[in-house]
C-alpha cells in the first residue's frame, strides 16, 4: 500500500523580533564587546604579530627562518622562493604574500638589514626605492645566510622551548637561541594596537664589545663602546650626545641622519649616493620637484634617478654660478635628504611589552642567554651521564664475560634475558639492555676495556659541566667567548658615518634675493590687497573695488617690508610684501583670507607695516577701554605666519592705530560725547591679549564709536573735551565741533 503524500506545509514561524533581529542575535554592551572581542584581538596583535622579542624577531621572521633551517638551506644550495613560502605556511597561516614580503625584507638583495639573514638571488627590490617592486617568488631563489648559523647552533640542545604550531601538527621554537644580541643589530619596526615598536640597528662589532664590557663590568658606560646607530643605507648621523644618551637610557628619542653627496665640478652637478634609512629616492625627487614648482628652489636645472648596478645615484644638474654647499644646505632643510629617526625600543619580555633602554635590553638578553647556555650545558651533561651509566654496566661485564655469555645461553625465553642479566650482575634494566645488544664480535676484552676506560674521563667532563651550571661567572665567560667568535667572523666597518659637532660645516642658507623697490599698498574693507609700483600707479586710472567694497587703508612701502594683518578672530597673520604679485589699479588684488589661509568666515579688520617693530599698537574697544601693546610683542624669531591671541576678546574691536610717537586722540561715543586725551597717559603692555584700561565711561546703552587723531578732526575748541584723568565720560559735542560731515573710521 502506497504511502499518502503529505502536501500540507508546516506553518511558518517568524524568526525576527519586533526590532528586526534574529532571536539568536542579542544586544551587547560596548564595554562587554571590547572585553570579549576587541581585547583578545589587540593582545594577539601585540604578543603574536607586531612586537619583536628578545631574540630580535617577530613570529613571522622566526617561522620563516626555522622553516628554511628545516629545509637544510643553511650551507646548502638555494631553492626557489615559492618552495620556501609554501613550506613556511605549515607554521605561518597568514598567506603566501605576507610570508614572501617577510623574506624580502630579510634578504641581501633588498638591503634593509646590516647583516642580511637570507642569501638571495634575483630581483628583491631595494629598501631605498618606493616604486622598485620585487619579482614574484617563482622567479627568485634563496637560502640562509652564514650568520644564521649563530641562531641555530643550540636549537637541538634544549636551549629554548618548543611550542605547537597553529594546528598542532608539528612544533616550532618559541625563540631562536641567538649567540649575540640580534635585537640591537637587526633593525625592526612594528605597529600593534595601541602601541608600536621602532628599533634602529647598531654595528655588530660595537654591540658585541658593549655586551662583553657589561658582562665584565655591569656599570660600564655604554656610550664609550656603542658609538651610535648604524644603517645599511649609510648616510651621515649628526651626533647629539644628549639625544643618544636619552635613547640609551630610556629607549625613546630621536636623532638626525642626512644623505651623502659629492660635487662633480667638471660637469657642474651634484651626485647623491646614500640616503637616510627613513626615506626613499622617489620621496626626495617628489619634494625637490615640489620646491622647484613653488619657486623656492631656482638653482636646479634638472634632477634624475641614475640608480644602477653600482647602487643609488640621484643626479642634480646645477645652473651656472650655483654654490653647491648653499644649495645642499637648503635641500637638507626642506627635503627628506635630512630626516629624523624616532626610536621606540618596545620589546616583548615574557609576553609583556616593555620599552627599555639599551642597558636594560642587554641585561635582559644576557639573563636570557645565560639561561639558554645553562640549559644547553645541562642537556650535554645529561647525555654524558646516560652514556656513563651504560659504561658502568659494561664495566661490570668485564669482571666475568663468560658468565654473561652463560646466563644468556642458559636462558630459555627471550623475555628472561634482561632480568637474568640484571640479577646476575646487579645492573639496572637500561644497562642490561645495552649489554644484551652488544654484537657477538665485540664480546672481547679489548673492546670492553677500551669502552670502560672512558668512564673516568666522562666523569671528569660531567663534573666540569655541573660546575658550569652552578657558576654564573663561567657561563658569562662562555658567552663572552661566543661574542668574540661572532665578532671575528661577521664584524663589518660602520656604514653610517658619525658627524660630530666640531666637524659640522657651518653652511648658512642663502636667502632668496628679494628685489627692493618702492610700492603702494591698498587694502579694501573686504580684505583685498593690491601692491602697485609707482610707475604702474601713474599709468593706471581709477582704483577698482568689488561692488559694496571700498578703500580702508593705504601705505607707501618697500617690496622687502613685512605686513601684519589683524582679523576679527583675535588673530594676526604675517606676510612679506614680496609674496604678493605686483598688480594694477584695475584689478581687485589678492583676497587675504584665501592668500593667508585664514579660518572659515574670518575677516580682516586692520593691518600695519611693522618696520623694525619699534613703537606700539593702540586698540580701542566698544566697552570704552584701550590697550597699548608693544609692537615687538608681534615679532617672532621663527617664521611663524600666524599668531593667536593678537588682542583681547572681551569686547568688540572698534579701531587700532600704529603709534610711532605719542599724540592726542579724539574719542567719540554713540551718545554724542567726545573726549580728547594724550596717548602718553596709557602705559604700554607686553602681553598682546591685555584688556587695557578704561578711557571713556559709558552708559549701559551706549558704546565707543570712533577714534581718530585730534589733528584729523574738525574740533575747534579742544580744551572743552580734553581729559584731566582717565576714565571720563567726556563732553557733548557742540555743532561747531562736529564739522560739516561725520567722522569716519580710518
Amino acid at each position: 500500500m502506497a504511502k499518502k503524500k503529505v502536501t500540507e506545509s508546516a506553518p511558518k514561524v517568524d524568526t525576527t523580533n519586533v526590532f528586526g533581529l534574529h532571536p539568536e542575535v542579542q544586544e551587547q554592551p560596548i564595554t562587554q564587546t571590547l572585553e570579549l572581542n576587541y581585547m583578545p584581538y589587540a593582545m594577539s596583535v601585540i604578543v603574536s604579530r607586531a612586537i619583536p622579542e628578545i631574540d630580535g624577531f617577530k613570529p613571522s621572521h622566526r617561522k620563516l627562518l626555522y622553516t628554511m633551517y628545516q629545509m637544510k638551506l643553511l650551507g646548502g644550495a638555494r631553492t626557489k622562493s615559492a618552495n620556501i613560502v609554501g613550506q613556511t605556511m605549515k607554521l605561518n597561516p597568514h598567506g603566501d604574500a605576507a610570508i614572501y614580503d617577510t623574506m624580502v625584507r630579510l634578504s641581501r638583495g633588498y638591503g634593509a638589514l646590516l647583516h642580511p639573514l637570507v642569501d638571495s638571488k634575483g630581483n628583491f627590490g631595494k629598501v631605498f626605492s618606493r616604486d622598485m617592486s620585487w619579482a614574484a617568488p617563482r622567479y627568485t631563489e634563496a637560502k640562509l645566510d652564514a650568520i644564521t648559523a649563530e641562531f641555530f647552533r643550540d636549537i637541538d640542545m634544549d636551549a629554548v622551548d618548543f611550542v605547537d604550531n597553529y594546528d598542532g601538527s608539528m612544533q616550532e621554537p618559541a625563540l631562536l637561541p641567538t649567540t649575540f644580541p640580534n635585537v640591537l643589530v637587526s633593525a625592526n619596526q612594528g605597529i600593534a594596537v595601541g602601541m608600536a615598536s621602532n628599533i634602529c640597528g647598531f654595528n655588530l662589532e660595537e654591540v658585541c664589545d658593549t655586551t662583553i664590557a657589561i658582562l665584565k663590568h655591569p656599570n660600564h658606560d655604554i656610550a664609550t663602546t656603542l658609538k651610535a646607530p648604524d644603517f645599511p643605507t649609510g648616510g651621515e648621523l649628526l651626533y647629539d650626545a644628549n639625544a643618544l644618551n636619552e635613547i640609551y637610557r630610556t629607549g625613546r628619542g630621536s636623532f638626525k641622519v642626512r644623505a651623502k653627496w659629492r660635487y662633480v665640478k667638471s660637469e657642474n652637478l651634484i651626485e647623491i649616493y646614500e640616503l637616510p634609512y627613513t626615506t626613499t629616492a622617489e620621496a626626495v625627487i617628489d619634494k625637490v620637484a615640489e620646491l622647484i614648482k613653488a619657486g623656492k628652489i631656482k638653482e636646479i636645472a634638472d634632477m634624475r634617478d641614475e640608480t644602477g648596478l653600482d647602487g643609488l645615484k640621484l643626479t642634480i644638474d646645477l645652473k651656472r654660478g650655483t654654490d653647491p654647499d648653499k644649495l645642499m644646505a637648503r635641500l637638507f632643510k626642506y627635503t627628506p635628504l635630512l630626516d629624523t629617526f624616532s626610536c621606540n625600543f618596545n620589546i616583548l619580555i615574557a609576553g609583556m611589552p616593555r620599552v627599555m633602554g639599551v642597558g636594560e635590553i642587554l641585561e635582559e638578553w644576557t639573563a636570557w642567554r645565560m639561561d639558554g647556555v645553562r640549559r644547553r650545558t645541562y642537556f650535554t651533561m645529561k647525555k654524558k651521564q646516560d652514556k656513563l651509566h651504560l659504561l658502568k654496566g659494561l664495566k661490570r661485564i668485564l669482571l666475568d664475560i663468560d658468565r654473561a655469555i652463560k646466563i644468556i645461553r642458559d636462558t630459555e625465553e627471550d623475555a628472561e634475558v634482561i632480568p637474568n642479566l640484571m640479577i646476575g650482575f646487579g645492573i639496572d634494566e637500561v644497562q642490561a639492555e645495552y649489554v644484551a645488544d652488544i654484537r657477538l664480535r665485540n664480546i672481547n676484552k679489548e673492546y670492553i676495556l677500551k669502552r670502560t676506560q672512558e668512564v673516568d674521563s666522562l666523569q671528569e667532563e660531567i663534573d666540569d659541566l655541573q660546575d658550569i651550571i652552578n657558576s654564573p661567572q663561567r657561563i658569562k665567560k662562555i658567552i663572552i667567548g661566543e661574542l668574540e667568535d661572532v665578532k671575528k667572523k661577521f664584524a663589518q666597518p660602520r656604514r653610517t658615518d658619525i658627524i660630530y659637532e666640531h666637524e659640522m660645516e657651518e653652511v648658512f642658507e642663502a636667502e632668496p634675493e628679494v628685489p627692493d623697490y618702492p610700492v603702494h599698498l591698498f587694502l579694501s574693507r573686504e580684505g583685498y590687497l593690491k601692491k602697485i609700483t609707482p610707475l604702474s600707479l601713474r599709468m593706471s586710472g581709477e582704483q577698482k573695488y568689488k561692488e559694496g567694497d571700498g578703500p580702508a587703508q593705504q601705505w607707501e612701502a618697500s617690496n622687502r617690508d613685512e605686513i601684519i594683518i589683524f582679523t576679527d578672530r583675535q588673530q594676526c597673520y604675517k606676510a612679506r610684501l614680496s609674496d604678493f604679485e605686483d598688480t594694477k589699479a584695475s584689478v581687485l588684488g589678492d583676497y587675504l583670507p584665501s592668500k593667508l589661509g585664514m579660518d572659515a568666515d574670518e575677516k580682516v579688520v586692520w593691518a600695519c607695516l611693522p618696520g623694525d617693530y619699534s613703537g606700539h599698537v593702540l586698540f580701542f574697544f566698544e566697552n570704552g577701554k584701550a590697550a597699548r601693546v608693544e609692537l615687538s610683542a608681534y615679532q617672532t624669531q621663527t617664521r611663524r605666519r600666524k599668531l593667536t591671541g593678537a588682542y583681547s576678546d572681551k569686547s568688540p574691536l572698534v579701531c587700532a592705530f600704529l603709534l610711532r610717537e605719542d599724540l592726542e586722540l579724539a574719542v567719540r561715543s554713540t551718545e554724542g560725547r567726545c573726549l580728547v586725551f594724550h596717548t602718553a597717559a596709557l602705559n604700554p603692555k607686553s602681553t598682546r591679549s591685555t584688556q587695557g584700561v578704561g578711557v571713556m565711561t559709558l552708559k549701559p546703552k551706549y558704546k565707543l564709536e570712533d577714534v581718530r587723531p585730534l589733528t584729523d578732526t574738525p574740533i575747534v575748541n579742544a580744551a572743552r573735551y580734553r581729559a584731566r584723568s582717565l576714565p571720563i565720560a567726556g563732553a557733548l559735542l557742540k555743532d561747531v565741533d562736529r564739522g560739516e560731515e561725520q567722522m569716519t573710521l580710518l
